[in-house]
């Protein structure tokens, strides 16, 4: 069992570093503004976060049921097309995931 000393020390160690990794963006705007990489990333990066995200969550929950991926790619699809056609993120979402939710509850 280690001390209240060196306890007290490593609690106020991570909080500096959780406090720095928390601050960097900020002090770090107008360096991260000037450069081409970090606005090229900064237009195809959140989107590749999102798509990896529904492919890991979709190919999770399909593998915990019998009926296959067939739910998740119908809501998958019409998230899409409501995106592509209406361009409202709420609305897309919030449809996307009531078909889901009743395609898993009542199909």
């Amino acid at each position: 069992m280690i001390d209240e000393r060196t306890a007290l020390a490593v609690i106020a160690a991570m909080t500096a570093v959780t406090f720095a990794l928390r601050a960097l963006p900020f002090v770090a705007t107008r360096w991260l503004q000037r450069h081409a990489i970090v606005r090229r990333l900064g237009q195809f990066l959140p989107l590749a976060i999102m798509t990896l995200l529904v492919v890991h969550a979709a190919a999770g929950a399909a593998r915990e049921h019998a009926a296959g991926p067939w739910f998740e790619l119908v809501s998958i699809a019409i998230v899409v097309v409501l995106q592509w056609t209406r361009r409202n993120a709420l609305l897309s979402i919030a449809v996307g995931t009531a078909v889901y939710v009743a395609l898993r509850n009542f199909a």
